[in-house]
């Protein structure tokens, strides 16, 4: 499921902090299960039809809900937003036809009809007619306007999650409530329509129309209900008697057969792990080119923007095939971990999306171990890590009220602490006893709703360990351990001494949470085992002090480790041939303990250097990110240069290995990293970096084709980076004629990086217009703040209004919070704050307090962080 901007509520954050305990849950009831709507009556089955109107943007609709009566009521309660209700009756077995009245409340957007008597058990229909709006964001039903040979086009497609399904049909919107949909949809005549069962009956009408109707579902909640509809191509499989099919806009099928053979793999592979075969006779993976980020997992029919799930071989670089096949991946496995079980509540969005994150991984690693995605996981890991290490971060399990609160449950918490948390329990479990209780639960649980309780249960009985206490401590409780390492040798014999206690990098937690931690220990080149710390601190002996002792070595624990120094030195001082994981996990944890305050700088490069011959790319990539922290950190600072020159040392020498060109038969890896290290060294402004991208990109403007797909991106990003009025213009004119959303993105991330300050204004100028993407606006504003950030805040503020309505709504709050965001000047994070408590909601304040928090973090590790440059880098 997409990504979507954190608007938590204060209240929200202290009871999710504060009552952990309380959070305890037994299995899932119906009956019990959290939300506005009562439990009286249930949908059972939606007939719905949808006319739609694409000049006006709108769209009128009747269905007819059989509804069934659970006890006796007089009110009849669901959900509707931003739409009107035209008409409303209810009809049954022994009830005359009664004319309905209804009553909106817009705020709680929900749809009330009061019964003069009591309606008694039973089953009825429930007719309505209703017209909405197609809108511009992607909230509910949307629009899409694109250009194909450059003629201008239109499509329309749906998102619902987390609670838009009521902008297209009164339904009850909430995930407990199953129901079977059969969609019927009025489309012109030149369109192709997909939903989540193949069409079963197209036929012509009046007006250039045409009448298209779907197939009934399986029970299944309302924000899993999907359209799309436009001038569509489709490339289909078949696999394990499925029809797969991969949907694009005119053009762009050669794209499609990386995906198609990717989702009949993942297919495959998933129906095998689970158990259960995917169980609907098509699975449609359609790409549209923008509206929305990311992809949502619509049973039967996966939307994505293009970037997310189109691959050109001859065209995208590796890095594009990686996202995409990671991102199918997690939304596929979303079909059983979602969409065949769904979490019966929003605090419990955790097992839909760590699960499906999870799995993304492990059919990643299963499929494409050349790209060693379990350390794009360490490296991933890192971000939430940093997130959750500070007093703002919140438990995976959090309080959700209302339906803004499950909009901003959708964030880095959620996903990848989750995945991590998972990856650490499999780890402990044993891989098949983890497997066999997850097949038990989807057994279980298929076509219906669980939580955490029903999962622990499952894990308990195939595994025979206490699942449910460990789990606990991991998705109720905020934050993570740092563990300390101390060893001595006595009599020949190693004592081992681990210690816990919260990490935070702002401050001091004032709680003493403790973790069950799954800790695997080990030597260097040999076995590792796993013990379990419960307790503030355990001691063990090993019979013999040889080989070199390491915590964690494969790196599968959600937590820092510090070891004492000698035991830091012995495990440095061969840095070089360590394993991989133990390679990055000791460069990362160094770098926490240098963000926290725990040990100097100079211990950190020194063992950088021991890197200089690393071939690993996920390494480089940790380096390089933790080295332009502290470029960001001196910005405008003597130290600045003293950073980057250190970082053209240290990366110069492996470059000169890979050389300017590409080899026949070299690894995908060695070309990946080619590119990363010539964008650090440009950015970090090494002449010849600069110099070779600059006569590249005149090269590409003259012959596309003399640019390989693993120069591009720094080709191009560099090009913007120092670009001069020809070149941005040369620029801008590739982002309007971008045959594809990824050309596009690549050309106009260009363009915003530029730091030429006249050419900054001109790229902001450019955010008003209409033609800008609602979807990619708040990433285009904080890619020119990050290079100017004061002109930004200033042209922001100054248009607030028209920037607010060129936007998707659920991202509104944190447009002004991200620009100030990779500041380290406190000022910025009090200007911020203060223009968000007198311009918006508590909301808003909330996200503002949380971006002003990693503000204030950077200012202090600005001030540590700087003169233990000067002293180490002389």
């Amino acid at each position: 499921m997409r990504d979507k901007p954190v608007l938590r509520t204060a209240a929200a954050v202290a009871l999710a902090v504060s009552s952990a305990c309380a959070l305890a849950e037994a299995p899932f009831s119906f009956a019990t299960t959290q939300g506005k709507l009562p439990k009286d009556v249930v949908p059972v089955q939606y007939t719905a039809h949808l006319k739609t109107d694409l000049a006006g943007n709108a769209f009128r609709g009747s269905q007819t809900v059989d509804i069934e009566v659970l006890k006796a009521t007089s009110t009849i309660m669901l959900n509707a937003d931003n739409m009107e209700i035209e008409g409303a009756s209810l009809s049954g077995k022994g009830l005359a036809p009664l004319k309905l009245k209804p009553v909106l409340d817009r705020e709680q957007q929900t749809l009330r009809f009061d019964l003069r008597q009591p309606l008694a058990p039973g089953k009825y229909q429930l007719a309505l007619q209703f017209r909405g709006l197609i809108n511009r964001e992607a909230r509910g039903m949307f629009y899409v306007n694109y250009k194909a040979k450059g003629v201008d086009k239109k499509l329309i497609a749906t998102t619902m999650a987390p609670a838009d399904a009521r902008r297209v049909l009164p339904t009850w919107d909430e995930p407990a409530f199953r129901a079977r949909f059969k969609l019927t949809v009025d489309v012109p005549a030149h369109f192709k329509a997909y939903s989540t069962t193949p069409v079963e009956h197209q036929e012509p009408i009046a007006g250039g129309m045409q009448r298209i109707s779907f197939g009934n579902t399986p029970k299944m909640p309302s924000y899993l209900v999907v359209l799309v509809a436009g001038e569509m191509e489709r490339l289909s499989g078949q696999q394990d008697g499925v029809d797969i099919g991969i949907v694009t806009t005119e053009g762009k099928l050669a794209s499609a057969a990386f995906p198609l053979a990717a989702t009949r793999d993942l297919l495959h592979y998933f129906n095998d792990y689970f158990g259960i075969p995917y169980p609907l006779p098509k699975l449609d993976q359609i790409a549209i080119p923008g509206g929305f980020n990311g992809a949502m997992e619509n049973w039967g029919a996966v939307v994505y923007n293009e970037p997310t799930l189109l691959y050109d071989p001859q065209r995208s670089p590796e890095k594009v095939k990686k996202l995409t096949f990671n991102i199918n991946a997690h939304e596929v496995a979303h079909q059983w971990f979602g969409n065949l079980v769904t979490m019966a509540w929003w605090d419990n969005l955790w097992l839909n999306e760590g699960f499906a994150s999870w799995m993304a991984a492990k059919a990643t690693q299963h499929f494409h171990p050349e790209w060693r995605p379990y350390l794009d996981g360490i490296a991933e890991r890192e971000y939430v890590l940093n997130l959750d290490a500070r007093k703002t971060t919140h438990p995976i399990q959090r309080p959700i009220d209302n339906e803004e609160q499950a909009a901003a449950a959708f964030d880095p918490i959620t996903y990848h602490k989750g995945q991590a948390f998972l990856r650490m329990l499999e780890a402990y479990l044993g891989e098949e006893p983890f497997r066999k209780g997850i097949r038990a639960y989807m057994a279980r649980h298929q076509y219906s709703n669980t939580t955490s309780a029903d999962l622990w249960q499952a894990l308990e009985k195939a595994t025979g360990k206490p699942v449910e206490k460990l789990a606990s401590d991991w998705t109720l409780q905020p934050g993570f351990p740092l563990i300390r390492v101390e060893q001595v040798c006595e009599d020949g014999k190693r004592k081992v001494t681990l210690s816990q206690e919260q990490f935070r990098l702002d401050e001091p937690a004032l709680e003493k949470r403790l973790w069950a931690i799954p800790v695997q220990v080990g030597v260097v080149d040999g076995k590792a085992w796993t013990m379990l710390l419960s307790n503030p601190s355990k001691s063990f002996t090993q019979a013999s002090c040889e080989g070199t002792l390491v915590v964690d070595p494969y790196s599968v624990g959600y937590f820092r480790v510090h070891y004492d120094p000698a035991s830091f030195q012995a495990l440095a001082s061969q840095a070089p041939r360590l394993r991989d994981s133990t390679r990055l996990k000791l460069l990362t944890d160094t770098w926490a303990m240098v963000a926290a305050g725990h040990m100097q700088l100079d211990g950190y490069l020194n063992l950088v250097r021991k890197y200089r011959d690393e071939p690993r790319l996920a390494v480089w990539e940790s380096i390089l990110a933790n080295l332009r922290t502290l470029d960001t950190l001196a910005r405008g600072e003597p130290e600045q240069a003293k950073i980057r020159r250190f970082l053209i040392e240290l990366a110069g020498p492996k470059f000169a290995q890979l050389g300017w060109d590409e080899k026949p038969g070299e690894a995908i890896e060695d070309a990946e990293l080619r590119a990363l290290l010539a964008t650090a060294m440009a950015r970090a402004g090494d002449p010849q970096a600069t110099a070779q991208a600059k006569r590249r990109f005149a090269g590409y403007l003259k012959d596309p084709s003399s640019v390989s797909p693993a120069m591009i991106d720094f080709v191009t990003s560099i090009a913007g980076r120092y670009a001069d009025q020809a070149t941005y213009e040369a620029l801008a004119a590739r982002v309007a004629s971008a045959a594809t959303s990824e050309e596009r993105n690549r050309f106009g991330k260009a363009l915003v990086a530029a730091q030429d300050p006249a050419l900054a204004e001109r790229t902001m100028k450019a955010l008003l217009s209409p033609e800008t993407p609602p979807d990619l606006l708040p990433y285009l504003v904080g890619g020119v703040a990050n290079e100017h950030l004061d002109k930004t805040w200033a042209f922001a503020t100054a248009n607030r209004e028209a920037l607010l309505n060129n936007m998707e709504a659920l991202g509104r709050y944190g447009l002004f919070a991200s620009i100030v965001g990779s500041s380290s000047n406190p000022a910025h994070a009090e200007m911020m704050e203060d223009y968000m408590r007198k311009n918006f909601g508590p909301d808003a304040v909330v996200e503002a307090e949380r971006v002003g928090n990693g503000v204030r973090l950077r200012a202090a590790q600005k001030a540590r962080l700087l003169p233990q440059v000067r002293a180490a880098l002389q």
